[in-house]
């Protein structure tokens, strides 16, 4: 999958609500730090977890499921193995009428799940994570000596 700066750099600029479903509480894992990047970044991040519902992780409750959010989504970020996003797709395609994006995380793809997610107009990205492109579209990565193409004044 070869997605263009610009696509994914638009993408990230008009998401203000992430659900971000499979985030985990305990802190060494992806989904917490990608999380907890994104919400300091100033997103809205919505965590979902069954096996958390009801704790609080970034000022936020933990919902068990897409289906107890009550606020407009624009991206449901997937941390969740491959077979399993199906379901997911459909519920945010039912649940959200605005849904904007659908991002699986890097070892994360289904082609059926995202072809019925483009088909609704929705944004598809797979295998790839919304921490690292926004570091590397933003020019964040360059203190970690990586050529972002980025010129700035930020040290």
């Amino acid at each position: 999958m070869n997605y263009s700066d610009d696509f994914l750099r638009k993408v990230l600029k008009r998401t203000k609500t992430v659900a971000v479903v499979g985030v985990s509480l305990n802190p060494v894992r992806p989904s917490y730090y990608v999380a907890r990047y994104l919400s300091l970044k100033g997103f809205t991040v919505i965590p979902v977890n069954p096996g958390h519902a009801g704790k609080r992780l970034f000022g936020a409750e933990v919902k068990a499921a897409l289906s107890e959010i009550d606020a407009k989504v624009d991206m449901v970020d997937i941390f969740r193995r491959s077979e399993a996003v199906p379901p997911i797709v459909d519920d945010a395609l039912e649940l959200f009428p605005d849904l904007k994006t659908i991002w699986m995380q890097i070892g994360v793809e289904h082609a059926d799940a995202a072809a019925k997610a483009e088909a609704r107009g929705v944004d598809v990205v797979m295998n790839r994570c919304p921490k690292i492109e926004y570091q590397r579209l933003f020019g964040e990565l360059r203190m970690g000596g990586f050529n972002t193409g980025i010129i700035s004044s930020k040290l």
